[in-house]
């Protein structure tokens, strides 16, 4: 029977993190207090763990988990690249509020789901989160909820929610309540390119605009599909912590956003709105209810989270 173990308190806080340690060890979930929401925590380096924390959830793999990490020294060892503009950022906000989105080192084993070869990053600034992390290494963490649902900003919330799926609870208090801010840097390179805000949450843009100028992306909205921050709005509300498949390379398509609409279905190409109607064929052009197959389709990509 999974048990709460009270973190203000000295004896349940050493019980507590070291049957923790033992439960992450033994591939086992637990949830842990971070300063946004409360976390489901799983090894990131043991495949069938992760998939315990995607069941507890009632996510698939196509959702994946960021990893929480106890320093900076981490981030070097997990990304492929790490940006100068990136160091600047976790200077100011790690431990904090911040998750970075990144290119995965190719050599890493192990199987967070279908991350599309990037990771989302985080160093927490809660003590009891970075004791643990410190003693087990990376955790693959999600938000202590069912998906779909509210993240819970309490220990007891996520018992509600997670009940006898998780094996460990340690009780930290009330969380901060406010979801990291995830920004993407998965295609920024040692010649360029600039970091996309994909979602603003502890960390304000206002804040990101005023240490790193004009290598932030700016907000384009286009006129026939939603702008990235309408698209993220229902994760915004429910203070979802963010997929490690929120980007992608530039060679790679795009991950589907968990918990997400996708971007609306059949807008048309400017070759498609030129062409005849469906009771009008052109004799040289199929009609619409027989498109050519050089005819590029409707349906845009899926828009990432």
């Amino acid at each position: 029977m999974a048990r709460i173990y009270d973190c203000s308190v000295d004896t349940d806080l050493l019980t507590g993190t070291r049957l923790a340690r033992q439960a992450v060890g033994r591939g086992e979930v637990v949830v842990i207090p971070t300063d946004t929401v409360y976390g489901i925590a799983a090894d990131a380096f043991n495949p069938d763990a992760v998939q315990r924390l995607l069941d507890a959830k009632g996510r698939g793999r196509d959702a994946p988990p960021p990893v929480l990490i106890p320093g900076q020294s981490t981030l070097d060892a997990l990304a492929d690249f790490v940006p100068d503009v990136v160091r600047r950022l976790v200077d100011e906000f790690w431990p904090g509020g911040l998750t970075v989105i990144l290119v995965a080192q190719p050599s890493l084993v192990w199987d967070l789901g279908e991350t599309r070869g990037t990771v989302a990053l985080r160093m927490p600034a809660n003590p009891v989160a970075l004791e643990l992390l410190a003693e087990t290494g990376p955790l693959a963490v999600s938000s202590a909820n069912r998906t779909g649902r509210p993240a819970a900003a309490t220990a007891q919330e996520a018992v509600d929610q997670l009940g006898e799926s998780v094996e460990v609870f340690l009780d930290g208090g009330a969380a901060g309540g406010a979801a990291s801010t995830i920004v993407d840097a998965s295609r920024v390179t040692e010649a360029g390119g600039r970091v996309r805000i994909v979602r603003e949450g502890a960390v304000t843009r206002a804040q990101i605009q005023q240490l790193i100028g004009d290598e932030l992306e700016p907000v384009v909205a286009a006129p026939s599909e939603p702008a990235d921050d309408a698209v993220d709005a229902d994760v915004a509300a429910s203070g979802e912590e963010p997929a490690a498949a929120d980007a992608a390379p530039v060679a790679a398509a795009p991950a589907a956003v968990p918990d997400e609409p996708e971007a609306p279905r059949g807008i048309a190409s400017g070759a498609e709105r030129d062409a005849p109607s469906a009771s009008q064929p052109s004799a040289s052009q199929p009609s619409a209810s027989q498109p050519s197959a050089s005819q590029p389709s409707a349906d845009p990509p899926a828009h990432p989270r």
